[in-house]
């Protein structure tokens, strides 16, 4: 199937997502910030950089850079909760094979995420939320159960937290990028559930199913209430500006 682009004002991507297509060993993504900062600076310019004015926590701003930040600082979370179950004991001396490729996998998907709204933030001219310090319950790493249960958390509230986000996203592009990679979150969140409970990809807790079959979503402050008991003192994240 061909790849098509649409010409005209509402062109969905103007190569803001090309970061996304490069394999992660060699991908640059300051390489394709400079192709795509005459684009995104036409988005973003103006647009307030607020992300440092309440002690003891991050705030994400406001627009379209807020909601980009707000992005950056979940893809931030679970790049980093993934770097760690790598290393963990679980991972290292008692995962499956097949389990061992599905972590890998979602790991490098994170990764990519995370590295893209840095990069796509910085090509605009706009200041990306510092770098963020995670904490986790003791044994979060050394069994199954534990890390599987966490991933699912964190995979739930991801394909959430985008659902709910996508509302305040002004600009077509950012939401078009937005939507690819809600659905590959949403992947991430099924398999993730059927490893813990198998067929349990699609449970009442996150679809309406005698409702109207859509995915649950949350507002930003519902969202980093949860995000926050993983972020440490300083790393904690205020998203008043957002909705």
């Amino acid at each position: 199937m061909s790849h098509k682009t649409l010409s005209g004002p509402q062109a969905p991507e103007a190569n803001l997502d090309q970061p996304l297509y490069t394999p992660i060993k060699r991908r640059s993504f300051f390489m394709y910030a400079g192709a795509t900062a005459g684009a995104t600076a036409l988005v973003l310019a103006g647009c307030k950089d607020d992300n440092n004015n309440m002690p003891g926590m991050v705030n994400v701003g406001t627009g379209d850079v807020g909601v980009l930040n707000y992005a950056y600082a979940l893809e931030q979370l679970e790049a980093d909760f993934y770097t760690q179950v790598r290393m963990g004991s679980y991972y290292t001396s008692s995962a499956t094979a097949a389990e061992k490729q599905i972590l890998d996998d979602l790991y490098y998907h994170e990764v990519i995420h995370r590295d893209f709204f840095k990069a796509a933030i910085t090509a605009a001219g706009a200041t990306p939320i510092k770098p963020l310090t995670t904490v986790y319950p003791a044994g979060t790493f050394s069994s199954k159960s534990s890390v599987l249960a966490t991933a699912k958390a964190f995979e739930d509230l991801g394909v959430a937290a985008y659902n709910g986000a996508g509302q305040y996203i002004t600009t077509p592009q950012y939401l078009y990028i937005a939507g690819k990679i809600v659905s590959i979150e949403a992947r991430h969140a099924a398999i993730i559930r059927d490893l813990v409970k198998e067929g349990d990809f699609v449970g009442s807790d996150i679809v309406d199913i005698a409702g109207n079959s859509l995915e649950m979503s949350k507002a930003p402050s519902v969202v980093v209430a949860t995000a926050n008991t993983f972020l440490a003192d300083g790393s904690k994240l205020n998203v008043s500006g957002l909705g």
